[in-house]
């Protein structure tokens, strides 16, 4: 059997990190644990100050496939290269004609620098296309 896992990105502001790998992905931010209704009850009945209550937050696959991904805020910046990477799937898998798969990564490009990532590199390469992109914080992802 499979361990299950989540994926944890060290943030300055997990708030606003989850909103856009929620919407990059498709998945929803977390609901609080049942029966909460909301999420500063719960925090507050669990007896987090207010000035902590955005220091974490996740997403989640709507469908259940996918991995947890949590934020964490951290005290420190990001300084260097990532040592690990999202790649998004987005051009139709490699049986997609190249053009059509280079037509919707651009477009899935576009779309993710609407929501703060950073354009950073188109590679063609070995009869792929990829787009090296960074998110509101700096991480480097790829849509390919």
């Amino acid at each position: 059997m499979a361990t299950e896992f989540q994926v944890a990105f060290d943030c300055a502001d997990p708030p606003v990190m989850a909103r856009f790998w929620a919407d990059a992905l498709g998945y929803r931010l977390e609901g609080p644990p049942e029966p909460d209704a909301n999420w500063q009850k719960s925090l507050a009945d669990s007896g987090i100050p207010e000035q902590e209550q955005d220091d974490t937050s996740a997403i989640c696959d709507p469908e259940g496939g996918g991995p947890r991904i949590f934020f964490q805020r951290v005290p420190e910046p990001k300084e260097t290269k990532n040592r690990l990477h999202l790649d998004l799937n987005v051009g139709g898998g490699p049986d997609a004609p190249l053009v059509a798969r280079r037509t919707r990564v651009d477009e899935a490009a576009q779309r993710l620098a609407r929501l703060g990532a950073r354009f950073v590199a188109a590679t063609t390469e070995h009869g792929e296309y990829f787009v090296t992109m960074r998110d509101p914080e700096g991480n480097e992802f790829d849509l390919q």
